[in-house]
């Protein structure tokens, strides 16, 4: 511990043991125990009879503390009180400096060695504890420090390995944001039936527990460490998060995120009507569909890594998938158009009215980012099917069924019909939401917005030698062509030609160039440190009247001024790391198929032509940039407090907001949530692949 202050202080260090309380709520044989060392003052010995025995070694302190971790009932429920040591004693001892009560036991389910100093300016003290299964006659000897420093030597072995031929300065933003990812593992326990019952020999639920939020999950078995959001707050997940958080967990872990990424398809988590929870706040709202693209994206993470994919896994994870697709077929494609509603979608605040609660006008809301969501889970299940065929060719119909899927999907999105106005927008050259009102009529909700954008990050090339090696669904490819331009549908396969690889692209070659042109565009979308959330146009705010009542929307580069759903997490205008991942994926994908025959004026109106490829790398270095220092050795993350970061011992940690400033790269929002962020630490290996 070190004071950093100009003054003297005081401090307080109580590194607390602490049993998890089961033999409150549930039978156990004998309660655990954390009980003094018979024959040291220095060390304490726990008995646990689901975890073993163990012993903590600890320098001498100025106290030893024990207590119950148990519930002050008469704090929290005016209840009285069996006896007096409750979890909250350690506090109410250290706040009134009162220890009699704290120090007169040796025994309990929680624990801590309570260390009191006065550290002057600049000093620091250290304090070591070891934890063990084994009796150490020594604990603080020669070894220990030797084991702390071998432990730091394999780390930074291990993180330039992982790292490759990044420099030092993305080494270090690598391993924080690595870092970040283990920190936020915490253990999550949640049994909805159990919960709506309550704990009978503790206290009875109101009765409207029954009716309230999440009471329809009771299937829902939560007992898992899990990669949250954030380790700060109360833990909770959120399922497209967490699909994200795997993709950067298995550059390190890779084993850890296939069991991550398969507990949302299990039955204790999986309804069994298919559908996967969102989040705690409310089980049944819609999170987008990441799923599959996770597991392709673990699969080939791990794939490089090790020279070989997992394929059993890819059929677990696409054996419970195909019920959570046919849940969101069946859920929210009212029309039964292949054009999707979803209301939320994770998004939070981007549209012009809050989609979660309800249509303006009691009409339907084809959203283009539904649409968009869907087809590329068709496609995800579609690679997952072909990549699964190759080793058992029963898959080739599955792959069959969801490339038809699609084909129906991107008809829908795109035609446009005296019957059915499609979402394209042909004079704006933009994909916009369609509000259908009850009287038939059709209202275009023109924001443009990476909902509007998100059409193309639906896209797959499927290679020749891929289409050689499955004859079968080579041969359905023909048909669907041959059977679809007779019949006069939209051509989403026009292009293909025997004997090439191909492209299935949910936005047509005549309406890609057009939206790859407006993302790159400095005065729209493209901000110096990535793809902004909704475009820089809409400084001039948008507005529309539906059924008399007004609705509007505009630019809003960094914390929102509406209270609006999620309002906190705004999509009006700033830079989120998870949507830049997967447009990023998207001009690649688009490059494996165009090659050098696809290019674009980087940015828009420079004059300036590059690839694809070397766009996604020029948009990687950008979201990159946010958290390296520039030359006066300042990072743009830092932008509110600039002056705390320019401090010798500050100017190297970075923290991982939820989302940046669309202008200035400024961290936004949570600043402790690593989350979807560390997905920088991928941009960066991604960088440096082939140097």
């Amino acid at each position: 511990v070190l004071n950093r202050a100009k003054e003297a202080a005081p401090i307080h260090l109580l590194p607390t043991l602490w049993i998890r309380n089961f033999w409150s709520f549930r039978e156990m044989k004998e309660k655990p125990l954390i009980s003094m060392d018979k024959d040291s003052v220095n060390s304490v010995d726990i008995s646990h009879e689901y975890v073993g025995d163990y012993h903590l070694y600890f320098e001498t302190p100025d106290h030893l503390l024990f207590t119950e971790n148990e519930t002050n009932r008469k704090r929290v429920y005016g209840d009285k009180n069996d006896h007096p040591y409750k979890k909250d004693l350690f506090h109410d001892a250290v706040i009134n400096s009162n220890y009699s009560l704290a120090t007169k036991r040796k025994q309990g389910t929680k624990f801590a060695p309570h260390y009191q100093r006065e550290l002057a300016a600049g000093e620091s003290t250290t304090v070591r504890l070891r934890l063990s299964k084994d009796s150490i006659d020594d604990p603080f000897g020669e070894d220990f420090e030797a084991i702390i420093a071998e432990r730091q030597k394999e780390c930074d072995s291990f993180y330039k390995k992982v790292g490759g031929n990044c420099d030092g300065e993305e080494l270090m933003i690598q391993k924080q944001a690595f870092a970040g990812m283990l920190w936020t593992k915490q253990y999550y326990n949640y049994e909805v039936e159990r919960w709506l019952e309550g704990d009978k020999k503790n206290s009875i639920p109101p009765p409207e527990r029954w009716t309230g939020r999440n009471h329809s999950w009771k299937t829902l078995r939560s007992h898992d460490i899990m990669l949250m959001p954030d380790a700060w707050e109360y833990p909770w997940y959120a399922a497209w998060d967490s699909a994200f958080h795997c993709v950067t967990m298995a550059m390190i872990d890779p084993e850890f995120a296939k069991k991550q990424l398969l507990l949302f398809t299990k039955e204790w988590y999986m309804k069994p009507n298919g559908q996967i929870p969102a989040y705690e706040w409310s089980f049944s709202d819609v999170n987008p569909p990441v799923q599959a693209w996770a597991a392709i994206e673990i699969y080939e993470i791990e794939k490089r890594k090790t020279g070989k994919g997992d394929i059993k896994f890819l059929k677990r994870m696409f054996n419970k998938l195909a019920l959570n697709f046919t849940w969101w077929v069946n859920r929210l494609d009212s029309s039964q158009k292949n054009v999707f509603e979803g209301g939320f979608l994770g998004l939070d605040n981007i549209g012009v009215f809050d989609r979660s609660t309800g249509i303006p006008g009691g009409g339907i809301l084809e959203q283009v980012d539904g649409t968009s969501w869907m087809a590329l889970y068709c496609l995800n299940m579609l690679e997952m099917s072909l990549e699964i065929a190759m080793e058992d060719d029963a898959y080739e119909d599955m792959a069959t069924k969801y490339f038809g899927h699609f084909v129906f999907i991107a008809e829908a999105l795109n035609k446009r019909s005296q019957e059915n106005v499609g979402t394209w927008d042909e004079e704006q050259g933009f994909f916009y939401d369609k509000l259908i009102l009850p009287d038939g009529r059709f209202v275009p909700i023109k924001v443009r917005s990476i909902a509007g954008m998100l059409s193309l990050a639906a896209v797959l090339c499927i290679k020749k030698h891929t289409l050689d090696k499955l004859p079968k669904f080579k041969a359905s490819v023909g048909w669907f062509k041959r059977y679809r331009m007779e019949t006069m549908k939209f051509p989403v396969i026009q292009e293909y030609v025997d004997g090439d690889d191909l492209l299935l692209s949910l936005v047509p070659k005549d309406r890609m160039p057009i939206l790859v042109k407006v993302m790159l565009d400095e005065s729209e979308f493209l901000s110096p440190f990535g793809i902004r959330s909704l475009s820089k146009k809409h400084e001039q705010p948008y507005s529309i009247n539906i059924d008399g009542n007004n609705y509007s929307i505009n630019y809003e580069p960094a914390e929102s001024s509406v209270p609006l759903f999620g309002g906190n997490s705004n999509w009006r205008g700033p830079v989120w790391f998870p949507m830049n991942y997967l447009f990023i994926n998207a001009l690649r994908e688009y490059h494996s198929y165009g090659g050098e025959n696809l290019k674009f004026q980087y940015p828009t109106g420079s004059g300036k032509e590059l690839n694809l490829e070397q766009i996604a790398q020029k948009i990687s270095n950008r979201l990159v940039r946010i958290f390296k220092a520039d030359e006066q050795g300042e990072r743009a993350v830092n932008g509110l407090y600039p002056e705390q970061y320019s401090k010798e011992h500050f100017k190297d940690y970075i923290l991982f907001y939820e989302y940046f400033h669309g202008d200035n790269g400024r961290g936004v929002g949570s600043s402790h949530q690593t989350g979807w962020t560390a997905l920088v630490a991928n941009l960066i290996a991604d960088i440096h692949k082939d140097d």
